[in-house]
């Protein structure tokens, strides 16, 4: 099935928010087996809306749009895909209902344009909107399909994991069923990990092989169409047995998860605990790991030692390693191993990460910028310290350098396993 995907919106459209929706979506549309073709931007145009529409129905199977179903005057999805196809616009009473009782029970006044959010097209298929006011909705009309969701990505997610997939999967029927499998690695660029991979990926038929990164991570989608899960999982096999024979040393999982959790999913089945002293990645590693629910067993706790006095008084960094015309410096595998000493001494920490260089914009103690250290070591154990020189601008520099210590501490976790 081939789909287009259609964002309306004159913010998007002049770049004044973020369009997450269509990243998500286009991953969406890959697990369920729908080829996305082409994506578009349109601004609040009802002109502009129904060429969009029109020549969108000409060349894809699925239409879906994000945005324009609210309640102001330029919200006009509904609207204008009601005037193309020449279908009437009514008001939907359940959902007419449910933002009446919203309104009250806030004591709110409700203004009548927002009673424009229940609007539905003859024939389609209402969507319920869980998380907001804006009712979407499924259309098949003279074998094109339209899919229209709202525009906040908190509504629209909800809606498309809740009653979109549904309506998408009835259209589908007479489709073999598409399986994919995520493998996730770290401690490898793209770049490198595709070059090891070339040939594999020159070369794939079925199943197929879908390198991208993201933040320091590198994410491998294997997808086939089969009858059966059984059948798909042997058509895979062959294919991943090869990468992990090339890769598998940066393979931390086989799910769609983050470093972080794969790490801490380790230590707390292990009642383990883990600590963390940063410098310059200013707190980002602990914000990573924060970012796991139910993990506080496992991490005691960060320091954020930036400066040199807090790296002595808090860590117990030598002042002679830090400062002086001989010392090694902040940014050094020293400073990275007694960061890690220091909070194995001062904790109760099975574990312990230091990171430690040059996020930039400028050089530091001569060094250049993207020079980090980072250091993992756990309680009576030895320190392993690693030396990188990290491309990028500051703030790719700190992600990949922290992502980067996971994936150390990852690895010596396993091996302590």
């Amino acid at each position: 099935m081939k789909a287009e995907l259609i964002a309306v919106g004159t913010e998007l459209l002049l770049g004044q928010i973020l369009n997450t929706n269509a990243q998500y979506l286009a991953q969406e549309c890959a697990i369920l087996g729908i080829d996305l073709y082409f994506q578009t931007v349109v601004g609040d145009n009802p002109a502009r809306i129904r060429e969009a529409l029109e020549q969108a129905g000409k060349r894809a199977d699925l239409v879906i749009t994000t945005g324009g179903l609210g309640p102001t005057l330029d919200d006009l999805t509904k609207d204008v895909l009601a005037d193309m196809t020449g279908r009437r616009l009514y008001m939907d009473e359940i959902s007419m209902a449910k933002i009446r009782e919203l309104f009250d029970s806030q004591g709110l006044h409700m203004v009548e344009s927002n009673s424009r959010q229940a609007n539905m097209i003859e024939g389609a298929e209402p969507l319920p909107n869980d998380t907001g006011l804006a009712v979407g909705l499924g259309l098949d009309h003279e074998g094109t399909r339209y899919l229209l969701l709202p525009g906040p990505p908190k509504e629209m997610k909800p809606m498309f994991e809740r009653y979109a997939k549904d309506w998408l999967s009835g259209l589908m029927t007479d489709e073999m069923p598409l399986y994919s499998k995520m493998l996730k690695f770290a401690g490898i660029g793209e770049s490198s990990l595709e070059h090891k991979l070339f040939d594999l990926i020159e070369k794939q038929t079925d199943p197929t092989i879908a390198p991208y990164a993201k933040e320091g991570e590198v994410t491998i989608r294997l997808a086939t169409k089969a009858h059966t899960e059984e059948e798909a999982l042997r058509k895979m096999e062959q294919v991943e047995r090869e990468i992990r024979s090339r890769v598998g040393e940066h393979l931390y999982a086989e799910e769609d998860i983050p470093i972080e959790e794969a790490v801490l999913a380790i230590l707390q089945s292990r009642n383990q605990t883990l600590t963390t002293a940063e410098s310059c990645s200013g707190g980002l590693l602990s914000d990573l790991i924060t970012s796991i629910p139910g993990r506080s067993s496992v991490f005691l706790g960060g320091v954020v030692s930036y400066s040199n006095e807090m790296k002595h008084s808090m860590l117990g960094v030598p002042v002679e390693m830090l400062e002086g015309e001989d010392a090694p410096g902040a940014v050094s595998a020293e400073t990275a191993e007694a960061m890690v000493r220091g909070l194995l001494e001062r904790t109760n920490a099975d574990y312990a990460v230091s990171v430690t260089g040059v996020a930039g914009p400028t050089t530091s103690e001569g060094k250049p910028i993207g020079l980090v250290y980072v250091g993992v070591g756990c309680r009576d154990g030895d320190i392993h310290v690693q030396k990188l020189q990290l491309p990028g601008l500051r703030e790719t520099i700190k992600m990949r350098a922290a992502k980067t210590a996971l994936h150390q501490l990852w690895k010596l976790v396993k091996a302590d396993g």
